[in-house]
């Protein structure tokens, strides 16, 4: 997977990872959201940054919440996606304290979104790079963005396309002259619950 210009260490990796579990564990306990000190952590988590925190549960997606756009210490957008991964995406139940043992945690960092030189669809699929690109989708006020890895899914261009139109509240034939596409690369790590516990806890 290519990395972003932040390539992150496998210290500071793990330790956005005890951070994410950390935000999760404060929800189910009924605390307030977690909020951690950027100056606590090493230079590189200190730094604005985006990311997208992916929470599996016996191999389904059990939450998907992320930043398109860096706003925030990267170690304070993990907590905030990681607590919305798992009691905000309104496509799921909020995460139960049993679901624990079986869940899987993924964090993609993306590199800042860059504008996709085509002006229609067949030159845009044509610039694609699959496997390799996540892709934001603007048409007027609609957005949208599929991660790279939605290509091991939808490995076509043209039906990558579809459904991220499908996602933003277009039709999947629809290409309005407004439409815009945005590329980005992340730097995709993960881990159990169970390994997670192993590890010593991140400072708060």
């Amino acid at each position: 997977m290519p990395s972003t210009e932040r390539a992150l260490d496998a210290a500071a990796r793990t330790l956005l990872l005890r951070v994410a579990l950390q935000a999760i564990d404060h929800g189910l306990a009924g605390g307030a959201r977690l909020d951690p000190d950027p100056a606590r952590y090493p230079p590189p988590l200190r730094a604005e940054g985006a990311c997208f925190v992916t929470l599996e549960h016996a191999g389904a997606l059990r939450g998907c919440v992320g930043s398109l756009e860096p706003r925030r210490a990267l170690v304070r957008d993990v907590a905030a996606n990681a607590h919305a991964a798992a009691f905000a995406d309104p496509r799921f139940a909020p995460l139960d304290g049993a679901e624990l043992d079986g869940l899987h945690l993924e964090i993609s960092v993306l590199s800042p979104p860059v504008a996709i030189d085509c002006t229609d669809e067949a030159g845009c699929r044509a610039a694609l790079r699959p496997g390799v690109d996540g892709v934001v989708l603007r048409a007027g006020r609609r957005r949208a963005t599929f991660l790279p890895a939605v290509w091991a899914q939808l490995p076509e261009p043209a039906a990558f396309l579809a459904a991220l139109r499908l996602k933003a509240g277009l039709g999947a034939d629809d290409w309005p002259p407004e439409l815009r596409l945005e590329r980005y690369t992340t730097e995709h790590f993960g881990a159990t619950v169970a390994a997670l516990r192993e590890t010593p806890a991140p400072p708060s």
